[in-house]
Order: C-alpha cells, then structure tokens, then sequence
C-alpha cells in the first residue's frame, strides 16, 4: 500500500470524468474529486457523483467528494466589443442598473450595487486576475469614475478584485444555497468555502447543513486580506482550510503570499485542522507533458511545509495530462517526505489528557523502528490529532464504523482509512482490524502496532495504549 502522507485532489471535467479516467486516476492514487460549482451544472452534479462512486467501488477504493462552492463574486458586465485600454485612459464602472447613458468616457456595468459605498477614491480595482488596473478618481451617485493603471483589452463578465477593500457581499448567495441542497441529496463529503472572510462566514453555512441534516465537512477557502487577518478564528471556526492562492496572489502582495501560505500551513497543524495548498500548482501541464522547475520547486515546498493536501484545478479539468499530473505530484511528494528530517510536533493545543495521550502513542511508534500506529474512531478525533503531530515515517490506520468518516479521513495526511464492524468484545475489534492489515497486505505481520484503546473496567472506561505485533 502507499506510503505517501501528503494527499492529492483533483478537479473533475472534460479531462477526467468519463469512468474509465476516473478508475484510472483512483488507480494512480487520487484521495478527493472536487467538483468547482462556478462551471459543473447543477442539473449534473449527482450524475458527477455517482460516477466517482461507482469507480471507487471499481477500484476497491472510495475516494471522497469535495464541491467547491462558487460563493458571492464581482464581475463586470457585457460589452458590445472589447475594449482596448491604455494606461492613462479613463473609464467608468456602473453600480446602477440602467447608468448606460453615452458619454466621451467608456463605461461598463458591474453587478454589486454595493461596489459604490464599499470604495474610497483612490482605491484599487483590478479587472481579469489583475491584468487591468483602475484607481478610483470620483465618485458619483451611480458610477465609479476610474483612471487606466495597467491597460489592455477588457472584455464581458470579467472577474474584479478590490485588494485591501472590505465588502459587503454576503456569505452565500441563492445559488450556492441550490448547489448546497443538490450537493447534500448526492451525498458528497465535504464543501469548500468560498471567499470566506470571517468566522461567522462559516459559522453561517454550518447553520445551514445543519438545518438540512448534513454531516459534511466545511472547508474554508481564504482569498483576501480580510481572510488573512481574522485566519486563526477562521480555522478554529472551520472543519479545515484551502489555500487558494489564485485570487490571494490578486488581493495581498504577490511577495507575500510564500509567507501567508507558511503561516497558513503551519496554523492549521497548530490547530489540529487539515489544510489544502492549492491553484497553479502545475498551470505549465494543461499544455505541456512536464512541470516547469519553477513548479516542481513549488510543489515539493508545499509538501515539505507538511500541508495535507495538494490539489489540481484546471490541469485535470481541461487540460491534456491529468493522469500525468497527478503521476508528478506523488513523484515530488514522495521525494520530497523521503527528505524530512524534522521532528514531531510540540507546539499543539492538546488540553484534554487523552489528547496528550495520543501525542505519547505517536512518540512511542516513532521511536519502534517500523512501527504504526491504530486508531479506532467514532469522529475522527484521534486520527487528526495523530496526524498533526506529523510523525515523520509512522503510518495512520483509522478504523471506524461510520461508513460517512471513511472518505471524510482521506483528506487527513498520513491517514489510512478503513471501514469496520465495532463488537461488543473490544478485543475481537481489536482482532478483526489486524485481520484485515494482514489480509490486506497493508503491513508486514511482525509489525509493532501501538493502540489507542478504551478498556472497560468497573469505573467505566479507561483510555490507555497497547504495543502488540500484529501477528500475536
């Protein structure tokens, strides 16, 4: 079985989702299909699922979903021809429906109202991922009066992003919450976020898969400055954490975004949540059969940051290698583990006894050469703690008896999960997990196992550790 901890999502598309790509991709080592909301239809989503489904069932191994929702966004509207801009050029932003009166000045509808009241003059607009940039002169009761920075041609529905600005938009639109009770009746694992911005973004959806009886998981996506600032409660407040460095290299300093990824990274292990690095991790492959060095750098520092997962976007959904992308990143992650030398974490807020409990299994396996370490799970608790640890070269098998957990764990790094019966008798459980090792050819018999039990005594149940072979 793989011994890579770092674990590897991909998006669905044209690429990748007829079912033979899908079993392939499954084969190669894939642990989550994300599915982007801002271009699947609705209407396909539970095809989607199913499809990754029965492939996983194929493939004797069941991948999760994560749908990433679109979330609340700024675009430009329609223009008759594109517009060719040059620095100096003057241009006006539309905040009202029906402000199309002509004029000398060029001027182009935006779809948030609130844009006139969210900025200052002298503000930024960055138009198309920041390749136009306005700054704002005046302001009218109705329009934006801009000043070209960075020219070239503008054309319909271009997404804007407003860098340092706080806006008003809220958490989820009328869209997001359709796609969410599609998402939920199809079944899937996880929802990513999108532009969260504080914990209450979070808080808000969790509100909402509560009222509609969902367990899945929220990832939180943070993209802007404002996400920077409140990141530590937006992790707390969350089920885990993408990076997603495409519109936070728009929004914050291009220079700063190593940093804020190091800071991202290293506060979600704190925090005992798993935490995605994501977006242009292998943009050169939609096009090319080989990274550029540029990307492989990038890749293997995002794994030697100990992130728990990488992820493709277009690579795998448009672009002409997606099994050769997903071949690449486990290359480099693989690579790059074999390489650390670092040392179990210390710095973690274990508070309760057990917690502090678990960080002695994992020293103790680490210390047995060969050893792994065995969880038995109702939630998924222990295996994350065990896994922020980050034990350098001790596997993480996660038993548990909650079919809906046993897709939900393959995000957490290191972390092997299995699906199991609970007896009665702790010891049979116990059995039945080494029987299935063993069967499994996951290990080898003689193995060292350290345990993480609960052992029934007149008081009640007692937490303990056990060091046994597998074969005894």
């Amino acid at each position: 079985m793989n011994r890579r901890k770092t674990k590897i999502i991909f998006t669905i598309g044209p690429a990748s989702d007829s079912q033979e790509k899908l079993r392939a991709l499954i084969r190669e080592g894939v642990d989550i299909c994300r599915i982007n909301m801002a271009h699947a239809p609705r209407e396909a989503l539970a095809g989607i699922v199913s499809r990754v489904r029965e492939a996983g069932e194929a493939e004797g191994r069941d991948i999760a979903v994560m749908v990433d929702i679109k979330g609340p966004e700024i675009r430009t509207g329609e223009v008759e021809n594109p517009l060719q801009l040059k620095e100096g050029d003057l241009l006006d932003f539309a905040c009202i429906e029906g402000a199309d009166e002509k004029g000398e000045v060029p001027l182009v509808q935006v779809n948030y109202p609130g844009l006139i009241n969210d900025l200052d003059e002298g503000s930024s607009i960055l138009v198309d991922n920041g390749l136009l940039r306005f700054k704002v002169l005046r302001k009218t009761e109705s329009r934006l009066q801009c000043k070209v920075e960075i020219g070239g041609k503008m054309g319909s529905r271009r997404h804007i992003n407003l860098p340092g600005t706080r806006v008003s938009l809220p958490a989820l639109t009328d869209k997001d919450r359709k796609d969410i009770e599609s998402s939920i009746a199809a079944g899937v694992d996880f929802f990513a976020q999108s532009f969260v911005r504080e914990p209450e973004d979070v808080e808000m959806f969790r509100r909402f898969l509560s009222e509609k009886k969902s367990s899945a998981k929220i990832i939180a996506k943070i993209e802007d400055q404002q996400a920077i600032t409140n990141l530590d409660d937006i992790i707390r407040a969350s089920d885990g954490l993408m990076v997603a460095r495409g519109d936070l290299g728009i929004e914050c300093p291009y220079e700063d975004l190593p940093v804020i990824q190091k800071r991202a990274v290293q506060t979600c292990i704190r925090l005992l949540k798993p935490v995605i690095v994501a977006t242009h991790m292998l943009e050169s492959m939609i096009e090319n059969p080989v990274p550029t060095r540029a990307e492989v750098s990038d890749i293997s520092y995002a794994v030697g940051e100990r992130t728990d997962a990488i992820m493709l976007s277009g690579e795998t959904t448009v672009g002409k290698y997606p099994l050769g992308c997903v071949r690449v990143f486990k290359r480099i992650a693989e690579t790059t583990e074999r390489q650390d030398d670092g040392a179990t974490r210390v710095d973690l807020e274990l508070k309760s006894p057990k917690s502090k409990l678990v960080r002695s299994a994992a020293r103790l396996a680490e210390d047995i050469e060969g050893a792994v370490v065995v969880v038995f799970t109702r939630a998924g608790n222990l295996p994350q703690i065990v896994s922020s640890l980050r034990p350098l070269r001790t596997p993480i098998f996660a038993f548990t008896d909650q079919p809906s957990l046993v897709p939900q764990m393959r995000l957490i790094r290191g972390v092997e999960p299995f699906l199991i019966d609970f007896a009665e008798d702790r010891e049979k459980t116990i059995q039945d997990a080494f029987s299935m090792l063993i069967d499994r050819k996951v290990v080898d018999p003689s193995v060292w196992a350290v345990l993480i039990t609960s052992v029934l005594r007149k008081e009640g149940l007692v937490d303990g550790l056990q060091l046994r072979r597998l074969n005894t």
